[in-house]
């Protein structure tokens, strides 16, 4: 089987929520099935790092799509080109978009539908473009994968999409994140937070993350358990830089 896949967000040294999902997924695919070859979509030069094996091909296509109407070149224009040109048998696009125009078989992995829950947070330059293709990305795909039950209704439900058609594929974690022993927990504990016991939020700094709401709890939490006021001001320090950043 020949397997188009949207590598769009596989980005050296830029990797975020969705990158870093698209490259544990097909990593793993790639390496498990040797007897497909699948073919890479990228919208710049790729680093060579994303070629997991030598089943994979990868292809640039024009142009750098990084303003909505590119976007709509790129998906529109670009993508059913290259899929018929290379013969795939699938598409799979892993970022929540897909092309209405191509006619080969798709699946599309789509993580929540916050673009239509609070739009306000969204740039008015992308917000269009969410609140009109992103509806019909989801009405076109032959299979949606998403990554939690309530996602799965949430979509059904908004925006009349069988449930049949919605699979449930929970997110994993990568094999770094494993459960520590009782010394490493207090190394890390007198490393961060004078060997007291901490939260941690890993997350970006974005509104829709809701961080405020989550200092508000922590705040509640310190009040009526009186426990220690330890604060890591390295890593406060920090969380202000990407936060100045976002804006």
């Amino acid at each position: 089987m020949r397997i188009a896949i949207n590598t769009r967000f596989l980005i050296k040294n830029k990797l975020e929520g969705i990158g870093w999902f698209t490259y544990e997924v097909m990593r793993r695919l790639v390496q498990q099935h040797p007897e497909h070859e699948f073919i890479f979509f990228f919208d710049r030069p790729y680093d060579e790092s994303f070629i997991f094996d030598e089943n994979v091909r990868p292809v640039v296509l024009s142009p750098p799509a990084r303003h909505p109407l590119l976007w709509i070149w790129w998906y529109e224009i670009s993508i059913p080109r290259a899929l018929k040109k290379y013969k795939a048998d699938v598409f799979c696009s892993p970022n929540g978009h897909c092309s209405l125009r191509a006619k080969t078989p798709t699946l599309m992995v789509t993580h929540d539908i916050a673009y239509y829950h609070i739009p306000n947070l969204i740039p008015a330059k992308f917000r269009s473009y969410y609140l009109y293709f992103l509806p019909r990305h989801l009405r076109r795909a032959d299979q949606i994968v998403t990554v939690s039950e309530y996602s799965r209704k949430d979509i059904a439900k908004h925006f009349n999409i069988s449930l049949e058609k919605i699979a449930v594929a929970c997110n994993s974690v990568r094999p770094e994140f494993q459960p520590l022993n009782e010394d490493e927990k207090n190394n890390i504990r007198q490393q961060y937070a004078e060997g007291e016991a901490y939260f941690l939020y890993v997350g970006s700094v974005h509104p829709r993350k809701n961080v405020p709401r989550l200092i508000q709890a922590f705040d509640a939490f310190k009040k009526a358990t009186r426990t220690p006021k330890i604060v890591d001001w390295r890593a406060l320090r920090l969380a202000n830089q990407r936060s100045t950043r976002c804006l």
